[in-house]
C-alpha cells in the first residue's frame, strides 16, 4: 500500500510539472509578447513557447532559433532576454543604460538583460555584470562600485 501512495505523487508530481510548462503555439502567447517577438527578433523564429511558472508567477518562455531565450511575465511584458555568449537585439534597451555601456564598455554588447522585482541585471560579452535601477541608474559596475 505505500509504494502506492509514492507512485500516485510521483505520477502527479509529474503532471503538474508537465502542466507548468505546457509548450503552446507562439499564437497562444499574449499579444505584448507577440508585437516583442515581431519587432525586435524578426530576424529568427520561435522554436519552441510554453508556458512557464517561475518566481511563483506564470509566464512564457520562448527560445528562438539564434539561440536567445526570452521570458514573459503573465501579461506579455518581457522580463529577460538571455543570448548566453551572444549579443542580443538591444533596441528594446532604455536609451541611457545603452549609453552608459557605450560610453564605459564601448567594445562590448549586451549578452543578456533580466528585469528582476528591484533593479535589472545586464550582462556583457566579457562577463561583466551590471546593474541598473527600474528607471536606468547605474547601481553596480564591475568594480562593485555603489553610485
Amino acid at each position: 500500500m505505500k509504494s502506492y501512495h509514492i507512485v500516485a505523487l510521483l505520477l502527479f508530481s509529474l503532471a503538474i510539472s508537465a502542466n507548468a510548462q505546457k509548450k503552446i503555439e507562439t499564437t497562444e502567447l499574449p499579444k505584448p509578447a507577440q508585437e516583442f517577438l515581431q519587432k525586435y527578433f524578426s530576424y529568427t523564429t520561435v522554436v519552441k513557447a510554453q508556458k512557464d511558472a517561475e518566481h511563483g508567477e506564470k509566464g512564457f518562455e520562448v527560445k528562438l532559433k539564434d539561440g536567445t531565450e526570452v521570458e514573459f511575465w503573465k501579461d506579455g511584458s518581457y522580463r529577460e532576454v538571455d543570448g548566453g555568449k551572444n549579443p542580443i537585439s538591444t533596441d528594446f534597451i532604455p536609451a541611457n543604460i545603452r549609453d552608459y555601456i557605450s560610453k564605459n564598455y564601448p567594445n562590448e554588447k549586451i549578452t543578456h538583460i533580466d528585469y528582476g522585482h528591484k533593479d535589472l541585471d545586464v550582462d556583457l560579452t566579457n562577463s561583466i555584470d551590471l546593474e541598473f535601477s527600474k528607471d536606468g541608474k547605474i547601481l553596480k559596475d564591475k568594480n562593485n562600485i555603489i553610485k
